[in-house]
């Protein structure tokens, strides 16, 4: 006779409350548009007196801030398939920051009031493409905390196939729960360890209906199959 399964604990701290992502999202858009459009305007700038056509000034900021804020929602999208999937994203990241932050200061130093030293003015310049890259990850990690943490997935799913015989039945079990509370098929094979088309093979193996019983006489009622066979074709006859 098979034990009842275990309950599935889940370790780690609590999820974000979503009115303090909320508030904290509002917050970090409204800086973040404030220092994109200071860094675009000063790259702006800068791209028309290097020689770009003031009309088609406007595209190279685009693309300079533009590589930070895709960049920084790679690495933390990919951040779970470790480091071979990540580094990519980070390298554009550092390179979109350099180039922002070099351009803002040398546009200071060529545009900046002779009264207000060339270093002082290339230290404030730089401030808005590092908030931007600062405040684009801020969000990006904030969003991601309001899903609730399973750091002890792996010790939950190894206690509950103690129980129910296999590893396999268990972590079966442990992607039916979570795909009654709402879980993508994506992100339980994240925090499983497998593919997400084996999770759809689980759900879908788990939803199938039972098989129907075979067809064939039924033996009359009151009639007890696990006498011997005589006894039991005696009283279908009646004897």
């Amino acid at each position: 006779m098979s034990q009842p399964s275990t309950p599935i604990r889940q370790d780690g701290p609590p999820p974000v409350a979503r009115w303090v992502v909320a508030a904290a999202i509002i917050g970090t858009i409204a800086i973040a548009l404030g220092a994109f459009w200071l860094s675009f305007t000063a790259l702006t700038d800068l791209a028309a007196r290097a020689g770009i056509d003031p009309a088609q000034a406007w595209v190279w900021p685009l693309i300079v801030d533009g590589i930070i804020v895709v960049a920084t929602i790679s690495v933390v999208a990919l951040s779970p398939y470790g480091r071979r999937a990540t580094w990519y994203p980070w390298a554009l990241l550092a390179a979109g920051a350099i180039v922002s932050i070099a351009g803002n200061a040398a546009h200071a130093v060529v545009a900046a009031d002779s009264t207000l030293p060339r270093l002082l003015a290339a230290a404030i310049a730089a401030v808005p493409p590092a908030v931007l890259l600062a405040i684009t990850h801020l969000t990006v990690e904030l969003t991601s905390r309001t899903h609730p943490h399973t750091s002890g997935i792996n010790e939950a799913v190894a206690s509950a196939a103690a129980v129910n015989g296999t590893a396999a039945r268990s972590r079966r079990e442990l992607a039916r729960q979570r795909h009654e509370a709402g879980w993508s098929n994506k992100r339980i094979a994240q925090q499983l360890g497998v593919h997400p088309s084996t999770v759809g093979r689980w759900l879908a193996d788990l939803t199938q209906p039972p098989p129907a019983p075979p067809d064939g006489p039924h033996p009359p009622a009151g009639v007890d199959m696990t006498r011997s066979p005589d006894v039991v074709q005696g009283a279908a006859h009646g004897h």
